[in-house]
């Protein structure tokens, strides 16, 4: 079993800033991608970041320069920090790690429960 708990959302005003964090658990062998998505009422659940084993990021062209995402390899954490946030922002923020659970078992991706996330004007 693995089990991905989010946590950090709620509400915030215009500018404010939110850190979500991202813990995943159970029987896992590695991880290489861990990333966080967000889906707004009536859209598509989008990538917001990524973040790869060796450091490397990638970021939605709306949060680039605003947001930061992060990993804790010996926790099994990935974090998204969260400044200059605008209502556009506002939606349900998913976590996704990619992992194996055994040497030779393929990566497979596992979704967190979800966390709101709400900027008001």
């Amino acid at each position: 079993q693995v089990q991905l708990v989010e946590s950090g959302g709620g509400l915030v005003q215009l500018g404010g800033s939110l850190r979500l964090s991202c813990a995943a658990s159970g029987s896992i062998f590695s991880i290489n991608v861990m990333g966080w998505y967000r889906q707004a009422p009536g859209k598509q659940r989008e990538l917001v970041a990524t973040v790869t084993s060796g450091g490397m990021t990638n970021y939605a062209d709306p949060v680039k320069g605003r947001f930061t995402i992060s990993r804790d390899g010996a926790k099994n954490t990935v974090y998204l920090q969260m400044n200059m946030l605008k209502p556009e922002d506002t939606a349900v923020y998913y976590c996704n790690v990619r992992l194996r659970r055994t040497f030779s078992s393929n990566y497979v991706g596992y979704w967190g429960q979800g966390t709101q996330v709400t900027v008001s004007s």
